[in-house]
């Protein structure tokens, strides 16, 4: 790849700047393609019910809302000619059904208690994609100024619909924000202009193509309108963060005196190979989210594996060919500002290496404090009380929260909550469908059922059937309307389990957007074992393959979630009880997103599994060419501190973008993401992670024979830095230690990686040669180059 990229340099980046103009001008229409929703269980039980309901009655309960404003009142003969007009052109349009109205059911459910509005029902049909079509034409020509009705649209589909144009807005000021942060943060990193807009054009190719992969992938399957929010923040701070890690060590290898073609040859062999290990961590992480059923869910999972393989491939193959066109004029418009290239301290006389070794000398108690302080800030967590957005997610001025809001407390009774209780495949009596009836509107919280034989109330009928009963059954199937007396969340999940409780014959469905709601949560529940357990073990099979111990990949895991009980804290009491709301500008539900901890977590894991692979990579390096434990920690996190310090700043500064939202769950990756990765790369990084690594001491590096032979054959080096050639690490076997046995075992990996340290050696020696040849620069005497590879340490 190096080869092609050191000869190609411009053709690569030709290429790459036209599919970024290509992809991008795809992703400018993403939203068009995505779908508000994805918050619903396709399998569930509330699913099927409505898919009998639109199969076998042409129905679905009503999810658009028309809230009719009048001068005067509702009786007034202009506003019900004005209005019944309304009715007729919902009527006529394709995919819409079940339309009513107080002014052609005179239903008292649809007037205001003062008499001066009314509304308008319906069911508007499809899929996602096609209701939010259909709704988006119905809010732009029949709301506003109607004659002298004013027009206001709400319910679930206007919801799903304004919270896509409401994201497509965030992320332009999200991106307006990050964008500026980010170029300040990079200038006071490398200190130069020329570098620090490096990581930052990378992000912008990173997040073009990403959107345009996105589009492409609509084409296959359904996304929701999350994969958009996550991939544009999340592609840019992963694509400068492995920018960061390919400019700083290209820059240092140009400083030990290497030419332009060896120092990107040098640099993609260490800090490539921690790149793609990291992405490879992320991705994992994200991949959980498949195995969850909800759209909403595994948009993000998908977005999250593109966008973490893009910014590997465009770090690993557009930034090194436009390193090798910029070569030494890289460090030009210096600013005076330093960070990363501030002299180095000599070695063991680094914060980094005082903090550790301080840590060390008292790592019980100083490991159990630290645990103690995260468990308590945690501990929130434990009243956390699940539920899914409605129309207070966004903000006041958005139509679906506006009409929400005067219907509650305008209107005596509504029925935007109702339920439906579906019955396949039965061809009840009258008198069977009559005592089912009763049963079910005896029910707490329950107000009126309407079904074929009438509507009913606390255990009796209360309007006998008209004609437009008839609409309840069909041959072989009839369905019943729940209308619920409360529309708290609370009583409305108590309701569908009294639904579902109640015997009939034969099989009950339960729909409606609470019965929903409650099916989505359980599906989170019952998938959330089986993505846990595929993230933890895919991810100790990647650290066994970079560590080739089998202890260190359990303590990465455990210290990467531990790292995580600040941010589902603070989720739990500042989104969930309210602190912070009016600084941060939401309303408090009482309840949380069951989607979001999800889809936190997968994204806050792979991020400080990420940091991991940078900390425990140069640990095993220092490992490898000490031979002693506690050295090799304090020196290791030395090394990497400075530029894990500086990645963690700069991408918490982008997911700071995400408070700039105004949908209240995505101001919580706004939270929650900075607070990882900032816990991780302090107390995880300086307290925990070298106090549990000096209690375990040389248990640390253990693993069995067969496994280590294993990793001989198989495992991966990311590092690109050998053990030393003339020696071997001695590492003493614990389980024998702790039987009394003195079993050394010899590490076989030490000649298996001098043999490849010799042949990086040598392609690096040819790469420069070839570079002289083309009159770029001059190689280094072997010499040099052979004591610069041996002996310095890397910073990645």
């Amino acid at each position: 790849m190096f080869e092609f990229t050191r000869r190609r340099s411009r053709w690569v980046l030709g290429v790459f700047a036209v599919l970024a103009v290509v992809l991008g001008a795809l992703g400018a229409t993403l939203f068009e393609r995505v779908e508000g929703g994805g918050y619903t269980d396709p399998g569930s039980e509330s699913s099927r019910a409505l898919e009998v309901l639109r199969a076998e009655f042409g129905q679905s309960p009503p999810n658009l809302l028309l809230l009719v404003e009048t001068e005067s009142s509702v009786e007034d003969p202009e506003s019900t000619a004005a209005a019944t007009a309304l009715v007729a052109n919902l009527q006529e349009r394709e995919g819409v059904t079940e339309v009513m109205s107080y002014w052609t059911t005179h239903l008292p459910a649809l007037r205001s208690v003062d008499g001066k509005q009314g509304l308008i029902v319906a069911s508007v049909l499809g899929s996602e994609r096609e209701i939010d079509q259909r709704v988006a034409a119905i809010a732009g020509e029949l709301t506003g100024n109607q004659g002298s009705l004013q027009v206001r649209a709400g319910g679930f589909a206007m919801l799903m619909h304004e919270t896509v144009q409401q994201s497509k807005t965030d992320i332009a000021k999200g991106e307006a924000i990050a964008f500026p942060l980010t170029l300040i943060a990079l200038l006071f990193v490398f200190g130069g202009l020329v570098a620090a807009s490096l990581p930052l054009l990378v992000a912008i190719g990173t997040v073009l193509t990403t959107m345009g992969a996105l589009w492409l992938l609509t084409l296959f399957t359904p996304l929701s309108v999350t994969a958009t929010n996550v991939a544009t923040l999340l592609g840019l701070g992963l694509a400068i963060d492995y920018s960061l890690l390919i400019v700083n060590r290209y820059r240092d290898e140009l400083a030990d005196g290497r030419t332009p073609a060896g120092a990107v040859a040098t640099t993609l062999r260490t800090a490539g190979r921690t790149v793609a290990f990291s992405a490879l961590t992320v991705a994992v992480a994200l991949a959980g989210l498949l195995f969850f059923p909800l759209l909403a869910i595994r948009s993000m999972g998908y977005a999250g594996i593109v966008v973490a393989a893009l910014a590997a491939l465009v770090s690993l193959t557009v930034l090194p060919a436009a390193l090798l066109l910029i070569g030494t004029r890289i460090d030009k418009g210096q600013l005076g500002w330093w960070f990363l290239r501030a002299p180095r301290p000599a070695p063991g006389e680094g914060a980094w290496h005082k903090l550790a070794t301080a840590v060390m000398r008292k790592p019980i108690s100083i490991g159990l404090a630290v645990t103690a302080l995260l468990l308590l800030l945690g501990a929130p967590f434990l009243g956390v009380k699940l539920g899914f957005p409605d129309e207070r997610i966004l903000p006041e001025a958005m139509n679906s929260r506006q009409v929400a809001e005067i219907v509650a407390r305008d209107f005596g009774e509504s029925d935007q909550h109702t339920l439906v209780a579906v019955l396949p495949d039965s061809a009840y009596s009258a008198a069977g469908l009559d005592t089912i009836a009763r049963d079910l509107s005896d029910l707490d919280n329950v107000r009126r059922v309407d079904t074929a034989t009438g509507s009913y109330a606390q255990g009796g009928l209360l309007v006998e059937p008209t004609a437009d009963n008839a609409r309840f059954r069909v041959e072989q199937a009839v369905y019943l309307s729940i209308v619920p007396a409360s529309g708290d969340s609370d009583a409305l999940a108590s309701l569908v389990e009294q639904v579902r409780a109640v015997q009939t014959p034969s099989e009950l469905l339960v729909g409606g957007v609470a019965a929903a709601n409650a099916d989505s949560v359980a599906a989170i529940e019952n998938e959330l074992p089986w993505a846990l357990g595929f993230v933890v073990i895919m991810m100790l099979i990647v650290l066994f393959a970079l560590t080739g111990s089998v202890v260190l990949p359990v303590l990465a895991v455990v210290l990467s979630a531990l790292s995580l009980t600040a941010t589902f804290g603070a989720l739990v009491w500042i989104f969930q009880d309210g602190h912070l709301s009016g600084v941060l500008g939401f309303t408090v539900t009482g309840d949380l997103s069951a989607t979001v901890p999800v889809m936190l977590f997968a994204a806050a894991f792979g991020l400080a599994m990420d940091y991991q692979v940078f900390l425990l990579s140069r640990i095993r390096e220092e490992y490898d060419r000490t031979g002693k434990n506690e050295t090799a920690v304090a020196l290791g996190l030395e090394r990497v501190g400075r530029i894990v310090t500086a990645a963690a700043i700069l991408i918490s500064l982008v997911f700071l973008g995400f408070l700039a939202s105004d949908i209240t769950f995505m101001k919580a990756f706004g939270i929650g993401l900075p607070l990882a990765v900032i816990v991780d790369a302090t107390l995880v990084r300086g307290f925990l992670l070298p106090a549990a690594m000096k209690v375990l001491g040389d248990a640390n590096w253990y693993a069995p024979e067969f496994l280590r032979r294993l990793h001989d054959r198989w495992g991966l080096d990311d590092s690109g830095a050998a053990r030393s050639p003339k020696r071997e690490v001695v590492v003493r076997d614990p389980l024998a230690a702790a039987r009394g046995e003195e079993v050394v075992v010899v590490d076989p990996l030490a000649r298996a990686e001098a043999a490849r340290a010799e042949a990086a050696r040598a392609e690096t020696e040819r790469a420069e040669a070839e570079r002289a040849e083309d009159g770029t620069g001059g190689a280094r005497p072997q010499a040099s180059i052979s004591a610069s590879s041996g002996s310095r340490a890397t910073s990645d």
